[in-house]
């Protein structure tokens, strides 16, 4: 088995003196922080009623908030978008870790009775420091729906595209070292930084991203690729573009993302603990029915409004903390 780099060329994020003092500062006592007796009754403290965390570093998160509001209609979410900061594929270790642990904080402070790092750059990095921060607050990380695809894979030879911070980072590299390998299944990783800000503004078709993509599923259905990965929670919204150019150029592929895995995951642990919310008579699965989502972003402009709207439709109710 052999793992393939077929990647853009590298960028090196720098830090400007904001960022470094954003992340740097003591946004939480230490000593809370780390202590066990802060979060020790956590379990005993909260209630069904509570609401559902849920953190990225943008609005691709959003994809897996649209997984766990049809699974999970009764539940009530708070979603944190580190727009500031916004993408963290492009920054190192350190950082990512430091601005997950400041987005997990800000969410634990409001409530949450479980938190899902909708981000693989920051489960990829931040994901293991949060859960000691946390010790008893159920904390669900994202991880490429890898697996899966390696035991569907019938050619042998699977893609994964996501941020280079997620390529790099252990827990998919845990996959590929004790899954692919073992079962003789190549994985091809594959990276454009400009997949996220293409995302974030609007995913325009006749833009050079997207047409580094049409020609990037040829490379794959020629090396012999037939499952694509979505290793990035941004990703999953221009899930349909890639399966219509797939349908498009007649090429047998399966594309596939975590969103799904990850509801049932959420499920699942609330179960575990008795903290599924209890669904009401006026609570059904439509859109408009369900509880609004909680919105708040660490940057916020009206461009952002109108792409959530987009992204999420008209029926979907927000409200926007500021």
């Amino acid at each position: 088995m052999s793992t393939a780099d077929s990647v853009s060329p590298s960028i090196t994020y720098r830090l400007s003196a904001n960022d470094r003092a954003f992340i740097n500062k003591p946004f939480v006592d230490d000593s809370l922080l780390v202590s066990k007796g802060r979060s020790a009754n956590i379990a005993n403290s909260k209630t069904s009623s509570a609401p559902i965390g849920l953190f990225d570093s943008g609005i691709g998160g959003l994809s897996v908030y649209l997984h766990l509001a049809q699974q999970l209609p009764a539940e009530r979410y708070i979603y944190y978008a580190d727009t500031l900061h916004v993408p963290y594929g492009n920054r190192d270790s350190q950082d990512i870790e430091k601005l997950t642990l400041v987005a997990v904080e800000w969410l634990y402070q409001r409530g949450c009775k479980l938190i899902v790092i909708a981000c693989n750059s920051a489960s990829a990095h931040g994901l293991e420091a949060a859960r000691r921060h946390y010790p008893n607050l159920p904390i669900v990380g994202l991880v490429p729906a890898l697996k899966p695809a390696i035991i569907a894979s019938n050619s042998g030879h699977v893609a994964v595209l996501a941020t280079k911070a997620t390529l790099d980072g252990t827990l998919l590299n845990q996959v590929i070292t004790n899954i692919a390998m073992p079962n003789g299944t190549q994985v091809t990783k594959y990276f454009d930084p400009q997949l996220v800000p293409w995302v974030e503004s609007g995913m325009p078709e006749t833009s050079e991203v997207a047409q580094r993509l049409r020609q990037q599923v040829q490379c794959f259905a020629h090396v012999g690729v037939d499952y694509l990965v979505l290793g990035c929670t941004h990703y999953p919204f221009f899930k349909e573009f890639l399966i219509n150019e797939i349908k498009a150029q007649q090429l047998a592929i399966q594309v596939v993302d975590s969103g799904q895995a990850i509801a049932a995951r959420v499920q699942s642990l609330l179960a575990e603990k008795n903290l599924l919310a209890q669904a009401k008579v006026s609570v059904t699965t439509h859109n408009n029915e369900r509880p609004p989502l909680i919105f708040y972003a660490t940057k916020h402009d009206d461009k952002l409004d109108r792409l959530i709207t987009r992204l999420l439709g008209v029926q979907t109710q927000i409200q926007y903390m500021l």
